[in-house]
């Protein structure tokens, strides 16, 4: 029921020393986002973490990330790129 209703939200954004974050919001706490964000980490070979409802992972993966959730079981329709 919660991955129905989640409306998620990908973006990338540059952080210090030109770093890029891929950050992924929305995901409910029924879907359970510290194993989602643990299975992200594994997939892309990347570093991250899960805090204030957000999982960042390290590097710009939003294309990757975005096919890795439909992959998961969301719907294409309710994941919304920036």
């Amino acid at each position: 029921m919660a991955k129905e209703a989640a409306k998620i939200k990908i973006s990338t954004v540059k952080r210090a020393f030109g770093k890029w974050v891929t950050v992924v919001e929305g995901i409910e706490k029924e879907a359970n986002p510290k194993e989602l964000a643990s299975k992200l980490k594994s997939k892309l070979a990347c570093g991250g973490t899960f805090k204030d409802n957000k999982i960042e992972l390290q590097g710009d993966h939003a294309e990757k990330v975005k096919k890795l959730l439909i992959a998961a079981g969301f719907a294409e329709s309710q994941i919304e790129m920036e």
